[in-house]
């Protein structure tokens, strides 16, 4: 009985392992973040901050509206990550103004948490938000003629699944959408038991009704998966799979690995304080540049 459960015992204690990485990891990022807001240039650009898009209480958004006097300009929407526990919007300033001071008008969203939300619902906010974007474009003096949803580890599952859902999202915009652009996503995975996001999800739904990779249709959405080349936490075959998926129904797909970064890293390496010393924002850039 105790040779039998050897196996086991080592499985469960290379998650906590795991686990305990993963929660140090946040730890930090919430530190790292805290100071990329401080340090985020202020000029260029100007925020209006908690804007309702729903009634509830993380229905809210931050609009970081470019400088940039040009008309129609580009509209990115991004998505933080956490677990689908864990993040807010206020920590996210230096990806606002990394991304503002290139011309876009960026949005920067809340969504209900798990364990007291589970999935779709963090969807179904997405949904929400965009279609609250679309319906008051004017009020805002933003337009959604040219979308981009962005998201991370997370988030990048949320941007995706809000296009590629079991029930088709009626999102106004959706036609409007030129990319999405995924950083360190989960798009295949099996959630039973995890022990990071299981209480995201409905133990009792496999996740071959969930994940988007069994979702994809053929559209001209452009795709680009960006990779943290020593991410620990979301495996490579994420992205690999959904690449081909993608590619399989006809649709541009692209996977950009961006060297000395992890996980968490990837998100950082977007400021503007050390965008110089990483690719991340230069690729991503690149890309959008192509599209919008």
């Amino acid at each position: 009985m105790l040779n039998n459960a050897k196996p086991l015992l080592k499985k469960l204690s290379l998650k906590t392992q795991n686990l305990k990485y993963i929660y140090e990891e946040f730890r930090i990022y919430d530190f790292g973040s805290y100071a990329l807001n401080r340090l985020t240039p202020k000029k260029g650009y100007s925020i209006l901050e908690n804007i309702a898009y729903g009634l509830a209480a993380r229905h809210r958004f931050d609009l970081y509206r470019t400088a940039s006097p040009r008309e129609n300009r580009p509209l990115m929407v991004f998505v933080h990550g956490g677990a689908w526990s864990h993040g807010d919007k206020k920590d996210y300033r230096f990806v606002g103004e990394a991304f503002a001071k290139e011309g876009f008008d960026v949005v920067i969203i809340n969504y209900n948490l798990a364990p007291q939300h589970i999935f779709p619902k963090y969807i179904d906010d997405l949904s929400l938000a965009l279609n609250y974007l679309d319906l008051h474009q004017d009020k805002l003096n933003i337009s959604t003629e040219n979308v981009v949803l962005m998201g991370h580890s997370a988030g990048a599952f949320n941007v995706m699944s809000a296009v590629y859902h079991p029930q088709t999202y009626d999102i106004r915009c959706k036609m409007n959408i030129k990319a999405l652009v995924g950083l360190a996503g989960p798009y295949h995975f099996d959630y039973k038991g995890d022990p990071l996001c299981a209480d995201a999800f409905d133990q009792e739904e496999p996740y071959q009704n969930v994940m988007p990779y069994y979702f994809v249709e053929s559209n001209e959405i452009q795709h680009y998966l960006f990779i943290a080349e020593n991410d620990k936490i979301v495996h490579l075959n994420n992205a690999i799979d959904f690449d081909q998926k993608l590619k399989e129904l006809g649709n541009h797909s692209e996977m950009v690995i961006i060297p000395k970064t992890g996980h968490v890293t990837l998100m950082g390496s977007v400021s503007s304080i050390f965008s110089r010393f990483y690719r991340t924002k230069s690729e991503i850039m690149k890309v959008l540049d192509q599209v919008v």
